[in-house]
């Protein structure tokens, strides 16, 4: 990725400011839609409508670098931006629910926009906040990447969001966006289809990665020192991820802290793995210091669930399949002992 391109320089903190902008929507024409911009709803989102969409459309970011993308709340009145731009990638589900609003809006009052919807095709892939993954279900199986997760229906406020971590589906959802931008601009058609059929194969190679990787470790469990927000890529691989917390963002009770504690040492666990968003002044979170503090492991390594970025990677200019390869991979790496 160029870590120069145009929308590095502009997105985030300066889509934050735009959005800032008082009023209502009455004065805006509904004609007035603008193809060549869009905004999508978090940092992976709009990574892949950069990604897909090329020269053709300038998408925004408006959520700021050091800012996780679910359970964010814009300030002012980011609707009337959006409303002017001529796309919108988004995801309809409650951790999102600002962007649902949105979406209402748009396809109520603004029939110009592109609303685009990357969970569209995927409701039998979605898997609930309360799934549990079975690493032994993978053990017969010889090719991962012909797998899909045991999805069921789920009501949307049940449904785990971070469908986006899974690289297989992640394909699904980037030709989505393809298919949602080429029927707002037949013109563009082919150049969004030729940029997802690229960035598809890049996916296919990072899962791939994360395949080897698995095969290749000596363990099948993972402590995460943070709420489990990996569902999706402990489904695809067969692996496990163990937290004192589940995927609640409570603080952990103190029995919980010690079943993590005994597990570590149990498992010979030598990298504890932590949320980079949870790090204050450079330092690890608390909940890290005292898992190594009262176990024998001596390292912690940063995971990241991709929807946000850090002003650090952004300067990097590293987008989804950069901080998937330069962060998650080597701390799997390492924490699954697959050298």
């Amino acid at each position: 990725m160029n870590p120069t391109r145009r929308a590095l320089l502009k997105g985030g903190a300066g889509a934050l400011a735009a959005g800032t902008v008082a009023g209502c929507l009455d004065d805006i024409d509904a004609t007035n839609a603008d193809l060549e911009t869009g905004y999508a709803a978090f940092f992976t989102l709009w990574d892949w409508a950069e990604q897909v969409s090329g020269d053709a459309i300038e998408f925004e970011n408006p959520v700021g670098a050091g800012q996780p993308g679910h359970g964010w709340s814009p300030s002012g009145d980011l609707t009337r931006n959006v409303a002017d731009a001529g796309a919108f990638v988004y995801f309809d589900t409650p951790e999102f629910s600002w962007a649902q609003d949105i979406a209402a809006t748009l396809e109520s009052d603004y029939d110009t926009v592109a609303v685009i919807d990357g969970f569209e095709g995927l409701e039998g892939e979605l898997l609930g906040w309360d799934h549990e993954v079975d690493i032994h279900a993978h053990d017969s199986e010889d090719d991962h990447g012909d797998e899909t997760p045991d999805g069921h229906d789920h009501d949307q406020s049940s449904v785990d969001p971070h469908v986006w971590l899974d690289p297989v589906l992640a394909q699904d959802i980037v030709d989505t966006i393809a298919s949602g931008l080429a029927d707002a601009d037949p013109d563009n058609a082919e150049t969004y289809e030729e940029n997802a059929a690229t960035y598809t194969d890049d996916l296919a190679a990072l899962d791939q990665r994360f395949e080897d990787l698995v095969d290749a470790a000596d363990r099948q469990i993972a402590v995460f020192a943070g709420h489990d927000s990996f569902t999706y890529l402990q489904e695809r691989y067969g692996f496990e991820i163990h937290t004192p917390t589940g995927v609640s963002p409570q603080e952990p009770s103190q029995s919980d802290i010690s079943a993590t504690t005994e597990l570590v040492d149990e498992e010979g666990i030598e990298t504890i793995l932590y949320s980079p968003f949870e790090e204050r002044d450079g330092q690890y979170p608390p909940l890290v210091n005292t898992i190594l503090r009262d176990t024998d492991a001596t390292d912690a390594m940063a995971i990241t669930h991709l929807s946000g970025t850090l002003a650090t990677w952004q300067d990097e200019g590293w987008g989804y399949l950069e901080q998937m390869e330069e962060i998650n991979v080597p701390a799997f790496r390492e924490a699954l002992d697959a050298q």
